[in-house]
């Protein structure tokens, strides 16, 4: 099992032609599970494998396009606390910049995102407190710390990548900040909003005061109309997370606490805004006898609360950790687990906004990749991830693939 936060855990073209089709597999009957649910006709291929040690291994954030060539980070490197890439829709990979531990950070989790040609991320551990940064790079490799968390007085350990609004980038930390959790028994910060200009002036913006607030929020943020919206992983009236909605003075409110009865539990995921309608995913929760994750929806007032889709393991994957994409009126997904009852490697899905689920793509431990923690990008209605784990060698150090629904 992945373990994203090392603190926190509850529990190109896609082969258009038939000449382009070497090296593709093609999914369109998951024969291997008699009376399964059908399974999208899809076209899936490896652009890239990691090979561990100065080539990255074990990516955990969602790419990024930037004028065609995708951008993202990983573990490993040169030395082997992190690295930024980019590969090309034909799978040639470049090391852009090795993460050196100390000022510079360590262990890049989130993905990156891209404001006027720049890209901005951040790393869950090093700079000058041990705590995370903030950073940016070119698209040549160029890399600036921006900001340096010092644990209780601004946050600490950010898992999620930044959102930009009006100019100006927000992110959460998973601890630090003023208030008072308890974790394991043992008592730190829960956690932050926090803004930085693209110069690195950085402020918070809130701080979760306890349990009842909100908890370590592992998501990243989403803006609606000039407000933030975004998730806790954990607290709330039944500390099971909550969602909530934040101005960018401060000023916030729990739209909905996770946990009762058959509800999901445990967001991990950044929300998305589809015509006035908030959707997203629970890590775990749903139909009891399941308890596999979810798939709900939500207006941004908090009212008409829905859960759209209860995953059931086997044959539609467990766990969903990724936010959802939105491609041609159809709703996109990833699950950490479940899929092939011999395999649960994890899967593709497909949703619509009222709740009709496919399964795209499963995966198969191995060469193919498995257990894709990371959510799915649209390029040009392409769709592009990565997988923890699998891709080459006898363990496999994860995965970019590409997958044509």
């Amino acid at each position: 099992m992945m373990i994203r936060s090392d603190l926190f855990r509850h529990a190109v073209s896609v082969c258009a032609t038939a000449a382009m089709l070497a090296g593709c597999t093609v999914r369109d009957n998951p024969s291997v599970l008699p009376g399964a649910m059908p399974q999208t006709t899809s076209v899936y291929k490896v652009l890239y494998r990691f090979e561990g040690g100065s080539n990255g291994d074990f990516p955990q954030g969602n790419l990024v396009s930037v004028d065609g060539t995708l951008y993202g980070t990983a573990g490993g490197g040169s030395a082997g606390i992190g690295i930024v890439y980019s590969v090309t829709t034909g799978g040639v990979m470049t090391v852009l910049h090795n993460f050196e531990g100390g000022a510079d950070g360590q262990k890049p989790q989130a993905g990156l995102i891209d404001v006027n040609g720049t890209l901005y991320g951040t790393t869950y551990a090093g700079g000058r407190s041990s705590h995370g940064t903030v950073y940016s790079i070119s698209t040549a490799g160029a890399e600036k710390v921006l900001h340096t968390f010092a644990g209780y007085a601004d946050g600490a350990h950010p898992a999620a990548g930044l959102v930009e609004l009006d100019g100006t980038l927000y992110g959460t930390t998973v601890s630090g900040g003023s208030g008072e959790c308890d974790a394991g028994g043992r008592r730190i910060g829960c956690g932050t909003i926090f803004s930085v200009t693209t110069s690195g002036t950085e402020k918070v913006v809130y701080n979760f005061a306890s349990e009842s607030d909100g908890e370590y929020p592992q998501a990243g943020l989403m803006a609606v109309n000039g407000a933030l919206y975004g998730t806790t992983s954990s607290g709330g009236l039944d500390a099971q997370g909550t969602v909530f909605r934040i101005t960018t003075a401060g000023v916030k409110k729990i739209l909905h606490n996770f946990g009762a009865g058959s509800d999901g539990r445990n967001p991990e995921a950044a929300l998305i805004d589809v015509k006035g309608m908030l959707y997203g995913t629970t890590l775990y929760g749903g139909d009891v006898s399941k308890y596999k994750g979810t798939v709900f929806s939500m207006r941004p007032t908090g009212a008409q609360y829905k859960i759209l889709h209860d995953f059931s393991g086997t044959p539609d994957g467990a766990n969903p950790q990724a936010p959802l994409t939105y491609v041609k009126d159809t709703l996109y997904g990833t699950t950490e687990n479940g899929g092939a009852a011999s395999k649960d490697g994890g899967t593709v899905y497909s949703i619509s906004p009222t709740g009709a689920e496919n399964v795209v793509y499963r995966f198969m431990p191995g060469r193919d990749g498995n257990y894709p923690v990371a959510g799915l990008i649209d390029v040009n209605g392409t769709l592009y991830g990565t997988t923890y784990k699998g891709g080459a060698g006898s363990y496999g150090f994860g995965t970019v693939y590409v997958v044509s629904p």
